[in-house]
């Protein structure tokens, strides 16, 4: 008991990752389609065959996205800016015996780099958190196997938080956020969730994703009265998705004669390619095209209430984990 007891513990929060350059768009690229669990191409023996051509076919179109939005991913920095506001929040809390890393399934710092810098560092007890509020088996649930993978060559006991998107912090966060962005609005304004897509075979085989996602937004909706509706973004391969598509949702609110619009990005915590491109400068030409003003609110990125939601969901684990 008494070496349990010595066990340093640690947090890792695992993130996506992002091209850090547009020269690592196409590798970046090839990793996220090498993930069956993010997509399955074809037989399992064809998956980094395909993935290498989709990387390659692709690659130009997404590199023109980066370019204009500072010519690489924002998200390691934002990533790293959470890690250290949570840091120091658990220091003050926990005499600063909490170390937080941070750990990206597609690109650098690779889950796989990352574990054996954790177990150098001596930690013997890690809590896990995906900075993805609400569970899917291709976000959390991939990242948390290749770490777990990671983990089994080591003596490090993991105590895994799956999913937050009803912790109260995190939704007073969100709200926070839709009330500064609605103050700059007018009154006939509406909401538009706007989530990661994702296939439908997945919620049909029983990923929670869907019922996450709508549970998120009555949370919010149960604090603030709004006019809302969903939508799904960021689809790619042939399969069926997740619908309506924000594309799709902007021609209807055009039909509506809907004027204003502000996009809640439900499913990110934090800006990158979905936030930026796609809404900022996609969706938004797209409204304007319509007839229509779209704004989105600020992501939470290092949003106070945010870190100190992060930091009670770490504290929560401790205790669950029986680690306090």
């Amino acid at each position: 008991m008494k070496s349990k007891e010595r066990k340093a513990a640690g947090v890792v929060l695992l993130n996506l990752g992002g091209p850090d350059s547009l020269k690592a768009v196409k590798p970046f690229l090839f990793n996220l389609f090498s993930d069956r669990e993010i997509i399955r191409l074809g037989p399992s023996f064809m998956q980094k065959p395909i993935a290498c051509l989709i990387a390659a076919t692709r690659g130009g179109k997404t590199e023109d996205a980066y370019r204009l939005i500072g010519g690489k991913s924002p998200i390691l920095e934002i990533t790293t800016a959470q890690k250290e506001a949570l840091e120091a929040e658990l220091r003050r809390q926990t005499d600063g015996r909490l170390r937080v890393y941070i750990a990206m399934r597609y690109w650098h710092p690779l889950i796989e780099d990352v574990v054996p810098r954790i177990a150098a560092d001596g930690i013997g007890r890690l809590i896990v958190i995906g900075l993805y509020p609400q569970y899917s088996i291709a976000t959390t649930g991939s990242s948390v196997a290749k770490l777990i993978e990671a983990v089994s060559r080591y003596s490090i006991e993991t105590h895994t938080i799956p999913s937050w998107f009803d912790d109260p912090l995190y939704i007073d966060a969100v709200v926070e956020r839709i009330k500064t962005g609605m103050a700059n609005m007018p009154d006939d304004t509406r909401i538009l969730f706007s989530a990661h897509s994702l296939p439908v075979k997945f919620i049909e085989e029983g990923d929670p994703y869907m019922e996450h996602i709508r549970a998120t937004i009555g949370e919010i909706t149960g604090r603030i009265n709004i006019p809302w509706e969903l939508s799904f973004q960021s689809k790619s391969g042939p399969v069926k998705w997740l619908e309506p598509s924000t594309e799709q949702m902007l021609h209807e609110f055009a039909k509506r004669g809907v004027r204003n619009i502000l996009v809640v990005p439900i499913s990110f915590v934090s800006d990158h390619i979905e936030t930026l491109y796609e809404i900022d400068i996609l969706y938004k030409q797209m409204a304007g095209s319509l007839g229509i003003r779209l704004e989105r609110i600020e992501s939470l990125n290092t949003s106070p209430l945010f870190i100190n939601a992060l930091k009670g969901i770490v504290l929560r684990g401790l205790k669950e984990a029986g680690w306090v």
